[in-house]
């Protein structure tokens, strides 16, 4: 897993560990079910068995792998369209490369992130470089859709390429666990993400038996997605593990600890995914790649893309 980690966590900021501060209870914790998308990949869906209104404002995590290609195995999402939300892309391992019809792409790979704000509407493809599809390799990452308020999503599409460099990077109180802000703030330190409704998106890795309690703003919601190892959660400290999704309470700190004895191949210790963000509200109208607030205006996105009003990708970009 080659998200950027530093040599020494000591030299780095701490977050506000919050002692003093209500912790989040655990309101569900749920597994995440597999999937197929695209050509054909597989990925468990954190979000599938939530009550949207817990998570909102975020629609779909999907976890995509860890899993190891063979020469000639390796699946993308080909040209398909988006509107009304954003896709946060986060890549631990593999290549993967976007085109849109906006001018946005580039190549994420080992720690980096593509932010696509989707807006008024935009044709975009994810598919794997040619030097993964001829040699083969692991490819592990992660999607997130964010949404966006009626009055922002007919804003003009935007792309955000965060290299792995740019993330933040703060540790628990004992440098135990190191997080990786990509948007959001904790400790006083920023991600690199601009966000257009206000998230925290961060990565953080807990050593075996160490211990991850930080500030949450109180009018966010909060979520933590184990992306491998296990441990507990909470005020109860309710056991969770790889796959799972825990949805908290209300509160002013979260706090995740790792178990002391990790299985293979987490035996390096816990990653988890922390989500929290101010939640909009609003009704919601969804249909597959569209995101609006109303049935008319999924009709009308339908007929945009259909009509090529979304624009297309030029042949000669979407090809690998």
């Amino acid at each position: 897993m080659p998200a950027i980690t530093p040599a020494d966590a000591t030299i780095l900021r701490r977050v506000d560990a919050a002692e003093d501060a209500p912790t989040r209870p655990v309101l569900q914790v749920v597994d995440a079910p597999s999937f197929l998308e695209g050509e054909g990949f597989k990925v468990r869906r954190a979000t599938a068995g939530l009550d949207l209104s817990w998570a909102d404002p975020f629609l779909l995590l999907d976890h995509m792998g860890a899993v190891e290609y063979a020469p000639g195995e390796a699946k993308g999402a080909p040209d398909h369209p988006h509107r009304g939300f954003e896709t946060v892309t986060y890549m631990l391992d593999g290549r993967l490369r976007h085109v849109d019809s906006h001018g946005g792409g580039g190549v994420i790979t080992d720690g980096a992130t593509q932010w696509m704000t989707a807006g008024s509407g935009v044709v975009h493809s994810e598919m794997p470089t040619q030097d993964l599809l001829d040699g083969g390799g692991l490819f592990h990452g992660f999607q997130l859709w964010v949404n966006l308020p009626a009055e922002q999503k007919w804003l003009a599409p935007r792309y955000q390429d965060l290299e792995a460099n740019d993330l933040g990077l703060v540790a628990s109180k004992d440098a135990g666990a190191i997080v990786r802000l990509i948007a959001g703030s904790l400790g006083g330190v920023r991600g690199p993400g601009d966000t257009k409704t206000p998230i925290t998106y961060a990565h953080a890795t807990l050593a075996p038996g160490a211990r991850l309690r930080t500030a949450w703003r109180p009018e966010f919601n909060a979520l933590v997605y184990v992306v491998s190892g296990r441990g507990s959660i909470g005020t109860e400290r309710r056991p969770i593990h790889e796959g799972q999704i825990a949805v908290l309470g209300s509160g002013e700190a979260v706090e995740v600890r790792a178990d002391a004895t990790q299985d293979a191949p987490s035996a390096g210790g816990m990653d988890v995914l922390l989500l929290g963000g101010l939640p909009i509200r609003e009704q919601i109208a969804w249909y597959g790649p569209f995101v609006m607030n109303t049935r008319d205006e999924l009709i009308q996105a339908v007929e945009d893309y259909r009509t090529g009003r979304m624009g297309e990708i030029p042949p000669e970009l979407s090809r690998t």
